[in-house]
This record gives structure tokens, C-alpha cells and sequence, in this order.
């Protein structure tokens, strides 16, 4: 997408999600744009130079990587609705053969596309396109092609060894080749519309590939994600678990602890390069959310808008992690930001 598109259809997306209301919130929070942000802001971290090496462990060196997701495969038929087929598929990521569905809309197209990222399921009990079944369904129906990834270690993708100890990076090496397989492939894709949609974990997932290849991601909406400073995310599910405190002292051994090696902890963190977001995002997180405190998403909104980007950010009262009676209306809100970027 150009930049006079992407100006162009943020402005639209104002009018068409907003009108004349002022208002993001169900609680009646402010408009989030860039020029609203307050005094008390912390600016984004700054990340190490890029003129050196990166750390094999980094968004920096996310950023190096070469994407050429391809090979994306249609498998067999998981189901026929009015409205879409549903596919197992498989395409590449790097060396890895990673596993998902695809959601193909009825009619000649071509449709826009999705990428959505799921939350933490234990690898043991996760299964083929689980995770995300709701907006799958939705957003197929509303005429978008849905591509949901299992990540690497899932279902019947190919394991990686390291992806603990590498922070799950990985996972956003596969949705960003789930990007380039799309448009690799001879589906009625519109390649030039592309967006990703992350819940929990998968927001976390989202902000990394929003930061990593700007230049792919035409679109980006999260619920209820993680922290946008993974120090936030380690001490939370990985430090202070004791079942997972043996690997916080492997990865505090390998790269230092957050309080002795703060650099790496930056570099690893979507927050410290905000700068590079060139489209809007949507933010949806509910205040009674015990799994990803909502203190996060304030704190990623409050950096985002110190680094120029325009966030739209959602608070839905009484609404827990995996949202309930007002997920219909986050989705008309997801669909009315989605319609605006990727269908013009």
C-alpha cells in the first residue's frame, strides 16, 4: 500500500469508524491520535545502532531477514459453509513447513486477505486452525480470504528446537512468510491488501511484524494483547511460573536478565520501534482482563502515540480475555477499520 493510500484511508478510517463522536472508547477515552498525546508519555525506547551486528535474538535482526514464504498448498476440505470453504493448508517459512487453514470467500474475487495470529495454547493439546474459530467465521462471511497459522511446534507444523529460548520470534518469521505465501499463490488474492489480526499472544506477534515489514502489513487489529515490552511478558508467564523457571534461567543465562542486560531486553520489544508502524492499528482490550492487564495496552497506546502512530483503542467495560457479551461489536468495529483500509 502507498503512502498516499495509507494517509488517505486513515483519514477515511476516522470518518468511518468515528464520525463526529471524539470517542474510541466505551468508557468515553479521547481519540488517540498522534497530536492528543499526553505530556506524560514516555518516548519508545531507542534500539541499538542499526549500523551493527544484530543479535540473532532481535527485532533488528528480524528486520535483516529475507521473507519468502511460498509453496502455500491447499489440503483437504475441513468444511463448506454459503459463505466460504474451509482448507487445511501448509506453506513454507524459511526451512520449516507450517501448518494452518484457509478461509476461501465464495465468488470470483480477488478478496482481501488476513493473516491471523492465535494466543498461547500448549503445543501438546493445540490442534489444526485452533484459537481463533470466531473471527475465522466472521471475517470470511464479511468477504475477506483468512489464512490462520498454527506457528511452528503447533498441530502438524515442523518443530523448532529453539523457539523458547529464541522469545517465540519465530512465530513472527511464520506470519510474515504467511504474508509472502499469499502473495506467491494463484488465489484470487488481493496481494496488494494484506492485514494481520492477533489475539493475546498474538497481538504481541502483530506489533512485531507491523515493525519488522512495514512494507506488508496493510492492516493490523489485536485483542486483548500482551505487553508491547516483553520484560512485561517474561516476568509475567515465564519468570515467576515454576513449572517454566528453569528456561527463565536458561534465557537469563543466554542473554542476560532485564535488569543486567536492559539493551537486549529493548531490542527484543516491538515498543522500541514504533517509529517504524506505517498504518493505524486497533487496539481492543476489556478493563476486566486477568490475563493481559489493561495497564499494557495503556502503556503501548502512550508509546505509540509519543512515536506518530495512529492508534484507535477500544475499551470494552466488563469485558474478560476471551471477550463475550460486546465481541459482536468489537468485530463490527474490526470490520469497519478493516473495509476501509483494505477495500479501496
Amino acid at each position: 500500500m502507498s503512502q498516499i493510500k495509507r494517509r488517505s484511508a486513515g483519514l477515511l478510517l476516522g470518518l468511518t469508524l468515528f464520525g463526529c463522536t471524539g470517542n474510541t472508547s466505551d468508557r468515553g477515552l479521547p481519540t488517540s491520535s498522534p497530536s492528543s498525546t499526553p505530556s506524560t508519555a514516555a518516548p519508545a525506547a531507542s534500539p541499538s545502532s542499526p549500523a551493527a551486528a544484530p543479535h540473532p535474538v532481535s527485532i533488528q535482526a528480524l528486520i535483516q531477514k529475507q521473507y519468502d514464504g511460498r509453496n502455500l498448498k491447499l489440503g483437504r476440505v475441513l468444511a463448506t459453509t454459503s459463505s466460504y470453504t474451509r482448507y487445511f493448508v501448509s506453506y513454507r517459512s524459511g526451512n520449516l513447513r507450517i501448518s494452518g487453514i484457509l478461509n476461501l470467500p465464495k465468488g470470483a474475487g480477488p478478496f482481501p486477505a488476513l493473516v491471523l495470529a492465535h494466543g498461547h495454547i500448549d503445543t501438546d493439546i493445540y490442534v489444526n486452525g485452533q484459537g481463533m474459530r470466531r473471527e475465522q467465521d466472521y471475517l470470511a462471511r464479511e468477504g475477506y480470504i483468512v489464512l490462520h497459522t498454527d506457528y511452528r511446534n503447533h498441530a502438524a507444523s515442523d518443530d523448532d528446537p529453539n523457539a523458547e529460548l529464541g522469545l517465540r520470534l519465530g512465530y513472527t518469521e511464520d506470519v510474515l512468510n504467511a504474508i509472502m505465501a499469499l502473495k506467491s499463490s494463484t488465489l484470487p488474492i488481493d496481494k496488494e491488501n494484506i492485514g494481520v489480526v492477533g489475539r493475546s499472544m498474538g497481538g504481541g506477534v502483530a506489533y512485531n511484524a507491523a515493525v519488522v515489514r512495514p512494507d506488508l502489513v496493510d492492516a493490523v487489529v489485536v485483542f486483548a494483547p500482551v505487553s508491547s515490552d516483553v520484560v512485561d511478558n517474561f516476568n509475567r508467564w515465564i519468570r515467576r511460573e515454576g513449572e517454566r523457571r528453569e528456561l527463565a534461567e536458561q534465557i537469563s543465562k543466554k542473554y542476560g536478565s532485564p535488569e543486567g542486560n536492559p539493551e537486549f531486553w529493548r531490542n527484543v520489544s516491538p515498543r522500541s520501534f514504533f517509529d517504524r508502524v506505517e498504518v493505524p492499528l486497533v487496539i481492543h482490550h476489556g478493563t476486566s482482563d486477568d490475563s493481559c492487564p489493561i495497564a499494557w495496552s495503556e502503556e503501548t497506546v502512550a508509546a505509540m502515540k509519543a512515536a506518530g502512530v495512529d492508534v484507535r483503542y477500544f475499551v470494552y467495560q466488563g469485558e474478560e480475555h476471551a471477550f463475550g457479551p460486546l465481541w459482536p461489536r468489537s468485530m463490527r468495529r474490526t470490520v469497519a477499520y478493516l473495509d476501509a483500509l483494505l477495500k479501496v
